[in-house]
């Protein structure tokens, strides 16, 4: 019994060591060089990453789907300065 639990905490305490580093390769056609105004510009290829994000993010990396969320919101609230404009006549309470 004894050994047996000498043996079960070796065996945890191997698998608490470092992982080896991702052999993952970045995805060819998800660049980086996509920036949020070449994506404001070209709304066919925002749709399709804006797609591929939301299908799976680990294949474009966190990186590229921040940048087109940005464009996303961008696209959506446009520059964020639009005056405000009272109407010409109070409202009736």
């Amino acid at each position: 019994m004894k050994r047996l639990s000498i043996l079960l905490f070796v065996v945890l305490l191997s698998a608490c060591g470092e992982k080896p580093a991702s052999t993952e390769k970045p995805s060819v056609e998800a660049s980086l060089t996509d920036t949020v105004e070449s994506l404001l510009a070209d709304p066919e290829r925002l749709k399709e990453l804006r797609k591929r994000c939301r299908i799976n993010r680990a294949e474009l990396g966190d990186k590229l789907c921040n940048i087109v969320a940005e464009a996303t919101n961008k696209a959506f609230l446009g520059n964020g300065e639009v005056p405000y404009t009272p109407p010409k006549e109070k409202p009736a309470f």
